[in-house]
């Protein structure tokens, strides 16, 4: 097992959403998620591409899949995680000695991503995934937020670029930083509603948001940057988005967005910080 760890979207040095990315490591799910406990962050797991019209290859897969990558968190595995796969595009593109554009799927829904690098910055392209449907209780947001007197921007949705997120926007950064949402709450309404976690923003200036992501049980593994949450984000507002995120962790993080036909390119810096 070879373990790398990489700061991702940071604005300098030292900053960003670090990610272990995991090459040759056990296939058990289990071993999977204690790992990810044991280390106290986002793994992803590399794994080989299935070759075409093996058992394990997905409807329409095609031998220039470079690698499957799996999402684990200390407490659930994932079905996409943006932060985690830029510091897995980044070992793959420093193995391929490039930066010619690589294509990779994911473990649990088989969603081929796209990934591309320019200089410190990496992108991955993604598409608008389905979403769950769902009836909304005007009172949920400020429950899951635990602000009883909450009144939202915008009225809450969800969207999907592979990985749900119900995105509530509040009416400026001073609320988003004053929230202790219920996290307990959030688990369990989210794993009942096929959603992954809720992310709070506010808009900030022409082009620029704010936002947090609650999808962890402990506050002290609150991500520092949410790329699934800012493409979500970007088909919502169809426009290319500066998503600022990492205030409450002490992480300032910087996640670019574009827009491209019906695509969305969601990337940022990425720096190696360790290896183990």
């Amino acid at each position: 097992m070879r373990v790398h760890e990489f700061d991702c979207f940071g604005e300098g040095p030292g900053e960003g959403n670090p990610a272990l990315v995991v090459e040759e490591g056990n296939s058990n799910p289990g071993w999977r998620r204690a790992l990810a406990r044991e280390r106290g962050m986002t793994c992803v797991f590399i794994d080989p591409a299935p070759a075409p019209g093996h058992a394990g290859a997905a409807p329409g897969a095609e031998a220039a899949v470079a690698a499957v990558l799996d999402y684990v968190y200390p407490h659930m595995r994932s079905p996409l995680c943006l932060h985690a796969t830029l510091a897995a595009a980044q070992l793959l593109f420093e193995r391929q000695g490039s930066d010619a554009p690589l294509t990779v799927r994911t473990a649990m829904q088989g969603q081929p991503l796209v990934l591309s690098r320019e200089g410190e910055n990496v992108f991955v392209r993604l598409t608008r995934q389905p979403a769950p449907a769902l009836e909304l209780d005007s009172a949920l947001p400020a429950r899951l937020l635990a602000t009883p007197d909450l009144a939202l921007a915008s009225a809450p949705r969800v969207l999907s670029v592979g990985s749900p997120k119900l995105l509530l926007e509040v009416a400026h950064p001073g609320i988003l930083h004053g929230l202790r949402p219920d996290l307990a709450l959030i688990h369990v309404w989210s794993r009942n509603a096929g959603v992954n976690g809720c992310y709070a923003w506010c808009r900030t200036g022409d082009g620029e948001v704010e936002g947090r992501n609650f999808n962890h049980l402990e506050p002290a593994l609150e991500d520092s940057a949410t790329g699934v949450a800012a493409g979500a984000l970007t088909l919502l507002l169809g426009q290319d988005l500066r998503v600022r995120q990492g205030s409450a962790t002490g992480h300032a993080c910087l996640i670019r967005t574009a827009l491209e036909g019906d695509a969305v390119l969601v990337g940022g810096q990425v720096r190696r910080s360790g290896m183990s």
